[in-house]
C-alpha cells in the first residue's frame, strides 16, 4: 500500500522518499517497473520517474528533517492468534532518534486500537515529541492509484494540528476526507474488514449447506437474488483469504478478550471450506490414481499477490492423498511450481478453480470435470 500512495503524492506535485529495507524490489522501482499488479500505476510510476519527484532509501535515518513520515507497518498476528508488535516496536525504537517535532507521522495500516496513542506516548517518553495521525488505507488491491482519488480518506489525529495537517495531505490529492477519534478510526478500519469477512463466511456456509444437500448453491442464489432488493447484498461462496481480513478479525478478537463468537464462527467457515472441499473431493474420487489442477494461486481474482492464499493450503492438503496436484496462474510469477494453463488442463483429471481470474471465464476445459465454488462455470462438478 506505501508504493501506491507515494506515487499519488508525487504525481500530485511532491517529492517523495520511499524506504523499505527490500532493496531489491526499490531497484526495480527505480528502474521504472511495478513490483505488483495495480491499475494504472505503471503510467503514474513513469510521469513521476520522468520529472524526478522520487528517491529511495534503505536507511531508516532518510526520515529526518522529512515534514511528514507514512508508515506502512502493519501489526500482524502471531501464531496464537495475538496481536504481534515487534516489528512496530522495533521501527518505532528505530525511528525515534531521527525525529523532530515539527514532524507528522502518519500510520497508515491496519493497527491494533490504541497504537496510535502509544506511538505518540512513545515518542513523547523517547523525547520526540512529533505529531501523530492513523489515517487508515481501504483500497481494493489492484485498484489502488485509482481508489486513492475516488474513496473518502478517515483522518484522526493525537492533536488537533496532527489531524489538520493529515487531512490537507490528502486533500492534495482531491480525495474527501471524514475526521474521527484516534480509536474511532482504529475501529472503523478493523470493523470493516471484519464486516465483510463475516459477510463471505455466511456465503460459504449456505454453499456447503445447499452442497451437501446436492443443491447448487449458485443456483439458489440467482433465484432469490432475481429482481429482489432485499437480497442484493447476499454475496457468492469462494476462497475468503488475503493479508488481511482474517488477522483483522483476529485483532478484534483479541481486543475483545475472545468475546467474539461471530468473528471466531467466520475463520473457522472461510477455512474450513477447503476441508470440505477436500472431503468431498475424497468421496468422489480415487485419489491415489487422480491428478488434481489448480486453477488460480493469487488470494483474490485478477491479483498476482499469493499471501494468506488459500489455494495454497488446498494445494497441501490434497497432496497428502492425490496421485499428483499441479498449479497454474498467468498473474503469479513468485512461484516456480506453476505450470501453464494448457498444461494443467491436460494433465488432469479433475480440476479445481481456486480463484476466478477474468482468463479462466472462457477456459477450454476440454471435457475434464471442474469443481468450481464460485459459480462461474453452470456445469460444474
Amino acid at each position: 500500500m506505501g508504493l501506491p500512495l507515494g506515487l499519488v503524492l508525487a504525481d500530485a506535485g511532491m517529492n517523495v522518499c520511499l524506504l523499505d529495507v527490500n532493496g531489491r524490489m526499490l531497484d526495480e522501482v527505480r528502474h521504472g517497473r511495478m513490483p505488483f499488479e495495480d491499475r494504472g500505476a505503471q503510467e503514474v510510476l513513469d510521469r513521476v520517474l520522468a520529472a524526478g519527484r522520487l528517491s529511495f532509501s534503505t536507511e531508516t535515518s532518510a526520515i529526518a528533517g522529512v515534514p511528514i513520515v507514512i508508515v506502512t507497518i502493519a501489526t500482524p498476528v502471531d501464531e496464537y492468534q495475538n496481536p504481534d508488535f515487534k516489528v512496530f516496536t522495533a521501527w518505532a525504537d528505530a525511528a525515534a532518534p531521527h525525529l523532530s517535532p515539527d514532524q507528522l507521522i502518519v500510520l497508515r495500516s491496519t493497527i491494533y486500537p490504541g497504537t496510535t496513542e502509544w506511538v505518540d506516548k512513545h515518542f513523547r517518553e523517547a523525547g520526540r515529541p512529533v505529531q501523530v495521525a492513523y489515517c487508515p488505507e481501504r483500497i481494493v488491491q489492484g485498484f489502488a492509484v485509482e481508489e486513492l482519488h475516488t474513496l473518502p480518506q478517515i483522518v484522526s489525529g493525537t492533536s488537533e494540528v496532527a489531524r489538520r495537517r493529515a487531512a490537507e495531505l490528502f486533500e492534495r490529492i482531491g480525495t474527501t476526507v471524514v475526521p474521527l477519534a484516534p480509536m474511532e478510526a482504529e475501529f472503523a478500519k478493523l470493523f470493516a474488514n471484519a464486516y465483510r469477512y463475516i459477510l463471505f463466511a455466511i456465503a460459504n456456509q449456505f454453499y456447503m449447506v445447499a452442497d451437501s444437500a446436492g443443491v447448487d448453491y449458485n443456483r439458489v442464489l440467482t433465484g432469490l437474488k432475481t429482481d429482489y432488493p432485499r437480497a442484493k447484498g447476499v454475496p457468492g461462496a469462494g476462497f475468503t483469504a488475503g493479508p488481511c481480513l482474517y488477522k483483522d478479525t483476529m485483532q478484534l478478537a483479541a481486543f475483545s478478550q475472545n468475546h467474539f463468537p461471530l468473528g471466531h464462527a467466520a475463520v473457522v467457515i472461510n477455512e474450513g471450506l477447503i476441508l470440505y472441499l477436500v472431503e468431498r473431493i475424497k468421496q468422489q474420487y480415487d485419489m491415489e490414481k487422480t491428478t488434481i489442477g489448480l486453477l488460480g494461486m493469487a488470494f483474490k481474482s485478477d491479483c498476482d499477490d499469493i499471501r494468506s492464499s488459500l489455494s495454497y493450503k488446498l494445494k497441501k492438503l490434497l497432496k497428502l492423498s492425490a496421485k499428483r496436484v499441479i498449479a497454474a496462474d498467468p498473474h503469479v510469477v513468485v512461484d516456480p511450481e506453476l505450470l501453464p494453463v494448457d498444461e494443467v488442463i491436460e494433465q488432469s483429471d479433475l480440476l479445481i478453480l481456486c480463484t476466478p481470474h477474468a482468463e479462466f471465464k472462457n477456459l477450454d476445459l476440454r471435457g475434464k470435470p471442474l469443481l468450481d465454488v464460485w459459480g462461474i462455470y453452470p456445469q460444474s462438478v
